[in-house]
């Protein structure tokens, strides 16, 4: 949409007087007109709009930068690959995609349902929430935003009030691009965000804290509102004693002091023995002194706390353990040095919150066994590392723990990959996006099944009064979950035993085993066709259709009908 529409495009309830009144309710109700009016159901005009979201971080790359940089002194190489380069990606992903992710999904069909068609239609919900966090305020916002815009629905955006600089680019420039009648972008804090969620909407979709994940929920709850949660925790990284430190410690530093730390996906603490640790310890001062210099707080590479708020609460975590390395803190810069906190105890603050900052705590264990049960006994991780030169470390990690993601040696680079989803388990969140997994998420999987109006007199055998016969070739219409494996198994639904020649090979029937898929196969489609209709010939191709005209045959003998 052209820049003319931006007027009045972001609403903020604090700057109306809004005594008596609800701040949200005309925007909320031109959103609905429009999904009712079908505006943004056509493939075209959900490409527009995702034509429009990349012409914003293309026309606005620098402005996006700079406010990044004053929110968080996020230095713009960072801003670039965790931002906005991501945000493109699942742009041009989407609109390379969008007519295939659409389309209707065929999916099998039995005997009785042959004449029909039956499939899967990917419906947009219709008016879709979305509140997104401070920390990675671009990516958080609009990688969520493109696979709502994808589903089509009408969105309403609710940027953190806490990066203030990217909230305002977004609320102001943002609109510009958008069909406004299907968009709209709402600003405030926790009040606000409050009275917003008293409203019914078809979708929310959260990033954030634990704690405000069961606000939302309980708020969606009361209008039986789907969510994706995408929440944090206490993301565990496992050292192995069989590893190279160096490489552990560089992986390590980078993916912990990223963006000053302020990443839900970093490891907040690590887990080794007390051997490991004195290895790690000055690889790690090695790998800080080689990204950010002998003064980290001069480097442009290494970012600020986002407020005072989150400075003190880091400030009061540094008295937990021992500081091995960093520690150094200026309150007047919201500077805090990259840290690592030794002889730290399960019980201390800083491991029962997620930490969002540049402190790293160590964990002392003595076997892969004590590690996984010290993982195991608190809540689900949103993302859970391990580094071990012995690959049956890594995988017995996988296999025995439970995470939104893992990565085995390596760091949060997963979450480029848009053919991988993110997402939490447990107490880490609920849903998944990024990707084709963003269209899924805000589209309803609808199911549905056509049959033509000609067919009543088949439907009959449906109908009461119930018979034998009626119930016989109603099993064979409806294949039975074989026993043995766990697949649809013909013969299982088949009338008498003595019409099935491969039954005494068959688990189903007989005893002697075999290969029961292969000779159920063999059964409905070869001997027991020619028995029920002395027809006899190549399969092949036509096998769908010849199944589907056993069962009408039968259909219409049973009924005293003629073919």
């Amino acid at each position: 949409m052209s820049g003319k529409e931006s007027k009045g495009a972001a609403k903020d309830p604090g700057s109306e007087p809004t005594l008596g009144m609800d701040p949200f309710a005309d925007t909320l109700r031109r959103l609905r007109e429009a999904f009712s009016a079908g505006r943004t159901r056509p493939a075209e005009f959900r490409a527009a709009q995702l034509r429009g979201l990349g012409r914003f971080l293309q026309e606005h790359k620098q402005l996006l930068q700079e406010a990044l940089a004053q929110d968080l002194h996020k230095a713009a190489f960072e801003t670039d690959i965790s931002e906005l380069i991501m945000c493109q990606n699942e742009v041009d992903l989407a609109l390379k995609n969008l007519p295939t992710w659409m389309k209707d999904e065929p999916v099998a069909k039995n005997l009785l349902t042959q004449m029909g068609s039956a499939f899967i239609r990917k419906e947009p919900f219709g008016l879709a929430l979305i509140i997104s966090p401070w920390n990675y305020p671009v990516n958080l916002t609009l990688v969520p935003l493109v696979g709502a815009l994808a589903a089509g629905n009408c969105v309403v955006l609710k940027p953190s009030e806490i990066s203030k600089s990217t909230e305002k680019v977004l609320a102001e420039v943002l609109p510009q691009y958008l069909d406004q009648s299907c968009f709209a972008v709402v600003l405030g804090g926790p009040q606000e965000t409050g009275r917003l969620l008293e409203h019914k909407f078809d979708y929310i979709f959260f990033t954030g804290s634990p704690r405000v994940g069961r606000i939302i929920m309980s708020a969606a709850a009361k209008h039986l509102t789907p969510v994706t949660l995408e929440l944090g925790g206490k993301n565990p990284c496992y050292v192995d004693d069989d590893c190279d430190p160096q490489t552990v410690a560089n992986c390590v530093t980078w993916f912990r002091y990223f963006n000053t730390g302020q990443t839900c996906v970093a490891p907040d603490y690590v887990l080794c023995s007390p051997d490991t640790q004195e290895r790690l310890l000055p690889t790690l001062q090695s790998a800080i002194t080689h990204f950010y210099g002998e003064d980290p707080r001069s480097s442009p590479s290494l970012g600020r706390i986002i407020n005072q708020k989150h400075f003190q609460r880091l400030r009061g975590l540094l008295g937990c353990g021992r500081v091995a390395i960093g520690g150094q803190s200026d309150e007047s810069e919201r500077y805090i040095a990259p840290t690592v906190l030794v002889d730290v105890e399960e019980t201390e603050p800083v491991m029962q919150e997620e930490i969002s900052g540049p402190i790293l705590p160590f964990v002392n264990v003595r076997s892969l066994d004590e590690a996984i049960d010290f993982i195991n006994r608190r809540e689900k991780p949103l993302a859970l590392y391990a580094f071990s030169n012995n690959k049956q470390v890594v995988n017995q990690i996988l296999d025995r723990t439970s995470s939104g993601s893992f990565g085995g040696n390596e760091g949060f680079i997963y979450p480029t990959l848009t053919s991988l989803p993110l997402g939490g388990v447990g107490n880490s969140g609920m849903g998944r996006y990024h990707g084709k997994f963003s269209f899924d998420t805000f589209s309803h999987h609808r199911a549905c099944l056509l049959s033509h109006p000609g067919l009543e007199k088949l439907n009959e055998i449906r109908y009461p009064p119930y018979t034998n016969s009626k119930e016989q070739l109603v099993g064979l219409g409806v294949p039975k979950l074989h026993p043995s494996v766990n697949t649809l198994c013909p013969s299982s639904a088949l009338p008498p035993r003595s019409l099935c020649p491969a039954a005494a090979r068959c688990s189903v029937w007989g005893s002697e085993g075999g290969d029961p898929v292969q000779e159920c196969k063999d059964c409905l489609l070869g001997p027991l066709f020619q028995q029920t209709l002395g027809w006899a010939g190549p399969l092949g191709l036509w096998s769908t259709v010849f199944r589907a005209k056993v069962l009408a045959c039968g259909l219409l003998i049973q009924l005293g009908y003629a073919w």
